[in-house]
């Protein structure tokens, strides 16, 4: 099942790929790095997160942090937009050039969704949250409804804050996340 070289992963985000207020060890992509050896796969996940990064700020930085010999990206952000207010619509333009300059360079993507926050109003959040699996579809994007599944809202499960997770989180995200991502590898090991 593992490949024959090792592969190469990006997890470009915010803070929750960052692992805000979290060890190295205990963010998301050593967390889904460990979980995948565990599998038999063969990968290394490289932490581009930054926290507060936006959508835009994200797009700005997207060249450099992934470099050439990247096989693939698992891409997490759109939270700090809704918690800003940002107009959904310049949200989903950001992600449309992001994933458009990654395919041109044949870099596929999984896409993992985010929800605003309820009080955002209705029609927000029907634009933001709606905007991931179309944008996932266009693209060919791998998609992931909801990166933070099972641990919104889980005071067990987060940091004091309520917003960011701690590492039993983190572990239940990457546990949450892993069938979509071991499909992911899979398609990128079959060449598709």
């Amino acid at each position: 099942m593992a490949a024959k070289r090792k592969l190469k992963l990006v997890a470009f985000g915010d803070s929750l790929t960052a692992g805000y207020n979290l060890s190295a060890a205990a963010a998301f992509p050593a967390q889904l790095e460990k979980a995948l050896r565990a599998k038999g796969f063969d990968v290394e996940i490289i932490n581009a997160g930054v926290s507060g990064d936006t959508t835009t700020s994200a797009m700005a930085r997207l060249d450099w942090s992934i470099p050439d010999g990247i096989d693939g990206v698992i891409m997490e952000l759109g939270a700090n937009d809704a918690l800003r207010g940002v107009d959904p619509g310049l949200t989903e333009n950001n992600f449309r050039i992001m994933l458009q300059r990654l395919q041109d360079r044949g870099i596929p993507v999984l896409l993992a969704g985010m929800l605003a926050p309820r009080n955002m109003g209705e029609n927000y959040v029907k634009l933001f949250d709606g905007m991931y699996r179309p944008l996932a579809s266009q693209f060919n994007a791998t998609y992931y409804p909801f990166f933070l599944q099972g641990v919104a809202g889980d005071p067990k499960l987060n940091l004091p804050d309520g917003i960011h997770p701690n590492a039993e989180g983190v572990a239940v995200i990457v546990k949450n996340i892993l069938p979509t991502v071991e499909d992911f590898i899979r398609q990128i090991q079959s060449g598709g």
